[in-house]
């Protein structure tokens, strides 16, 4: 009996006729086969000139797929959702730029919930949990000089125990959902992220209902953390709010510590 999950390309002829103009809200959508980075496509594009504003690229295979701090992940092909957006953040000053990689996060929760019905919680600063590990983690890098933003999701849909690259990682058929249709799945993300991205641009941050679901959200908020910082120093306490920059408040035994996301090289439980 063949057991081999079940994985069909995405349909980018289904993908722009959701999620692009004028029936989406991207201006347009690639899709290729194989790639290093999607992020660092995009970051080229934009550094030889090319507007990547409203750009969204999708790979169904990444052999140089990257997290916060260069870390590597790798899955199978059509595996997961690997994709990446150009964000135009001109007009929003710096200080409201760290709100954006949470506010796609909670896009993700929520239209991973729509599609699947599985409920997935946000861990500061950039991945989404669910019990027993981690589904999908989130980067987000400046195309400078430009002011743009990339913004990179991983989220693993058919990745099997045997595969994973990480015993921590888990996907949509761990969780008991063998059979997404990702073509959906992504057309409800890009829905989700470009009505966020709306929100963020009319409060130049994050306005009150996304940081009022990002709250609601959170699986860090309100347990107690044990931030690393580069040499070795470390922040342990209670997390217990984001700010308006996006930054982690930490409640120590002494004093309340802000942390930024570029800061932590880990954020870990206190115990």
């Amino acid at each position: 009996m063949n057991t081999e999950p079940s994985r069909p390309a995405l349909d980018i002829a289904e993908l722009r006729a959701s999620a692009v103009e004028p029936a989406g809200r991207w201006r347009l959508i690639d899709v290729v086969t194989q790639t290093g980075s999607t992020n660092a496509d995009l970051l080229a594009r934009a550094s030889a000139g090319e507007d990547i504003r409203g750009a969204v690229l999708a790979a169904e295979f990444q052999n140089a797929g990257r997290g916060r701090h260069g870390r590597v992940w790798s899955a199978p092909a059509r595996s997961q959702i690997s994709v990446s957006v150009g964000i135009d953040a001109a007009a929003v000053p710096p200080s409201g730029w760290g709100w954006l990689p949470l506010a796609t996060g909670v896009a993700v929760v929520d239209a991973v919930a729509e599609v699947t019905g599985v409920q997935a919680g946000l861990k500061w600063p950039n991945d989404v949990l669910v019990p027993g590990g981690k589904l999908g983690g989130i980067l987000a890098e400046v195309a400078a000089p430009a002011q743009v933003i990339v913004v990179g999701l991983g989220l693993n849909v058919t990745l099997t125990e045997a595969e994973a690259p990480d015993p921590a990682a888990r996907s949509l058929a761990m969780l008991g959902v063998p059979d997404v249709d990702r073509n959906q799945l992504l057309s409800t993300i890009l829905g989700h992220l470009a009505s966020r991205i709306d929100s963020w641009r009319a409060a130049n941050g994050a306005d009150k209902a996304l940081a009022a679901d990002y709250r609601r959200r959170s699986v860090t908020l309100g347990s107690d953390v044990r931030a690393i910082l580069p040499g070795d120093k470390q922040v342990i306490g209670v997390a217990r709010d984001v700010d308006q920059l996006g930054r982690l408040l930490i409640d120590t035994a002494d004093e309340r510590v802000t942390v930024a996301a570029g800061d932590v090289t880990h954020l870990r439980p206190a115990g």
